[in-house]
């Protein structure tokens, strides 16, 4: 019985990161924070290609320009006034490093081309599988998950959408990114409370 547990205890440890050795980032948001924790093990250049664009202030002011309710909600390409920033150089696709996308998790946006991301990404509303590599298939690479505001992200899926004609899945009143900045994991960044 004891062999068994530690078996289990040792799997669970190989395949759940560790909360403490994992950084995180604080997304500021017009509707609360969104707190992620990303996975550098599993998604080295994903993760730092992220953190070079949170670092250098270039995520402040972006918006959720694609919010799809029971997909996905994504940012980090456009300004209010849908204007496209210019980004560092596309990434390769790291979606084969056994992360799903699953609810909460935070995913790299791309073209067709499978190494192409830049600095858009996208939180998974609900688990979608489909978007995970495959034999053969290259998916969307999951680099971090939410570890606090999904309550956030279901305020900007509630958000009227439909007023602009080019980006219709936009919310209409532009939802930003304040700010996005590394945080320790003990930190207390709970500025969802009222």
């Amino acid at each position: 019985m004891m062999r068994k547990l530690s078996i289990f205890f040792l799997c669970t440890l190989l395949t759940v990161p560790a909360l403490a050795n994992n950084p995180q980032v604080a997304i500021k948001t017009d509707l609360g924070v969104i707190r992620v924790e990303l996975f550098s093990s599993e998604a080295p250049v994903t993760v730092e290609n992220f953190l070079a664009y949170a670092d250098s202030g270039f995520y402040n002011g972006v918006i959720f320009h694609r919010v799809v309710p029971g997909f996905v909600i994504q940012a980090g390409g456009f300004t209010f006034d849908f204007q496209k920033k210019e980004t560092r150089n596309a990434i390769v696709n790291e979606s084969a490093n056994g992360l799903q996308n699953l609810r909460g998790t935070l995913s790299m946006a791309r073209t067709n081309d499978p190494d192409s991301a830049t600095s858009q990404f996208f939180i998974n509303l609900v688990d979608n599988t489909r978007l995970d590599a495959g034999e053969n298939k290259p998916g969307y690479a999951v680099f971090g998950k939410v570890v606090e505001g999904m309550d956030v992200v279901e305020k900007i899926v509630q958000q009227p959408r439909g007023l602009h004609r080019q980006y219709p899945s936009a919310p209409n009143t532009p939802v930003r990114i304040l700010d996005a900045k590394r945080v320790n994991a003990g930190d207390g960044v709970t500025a969802n409370k009222s």
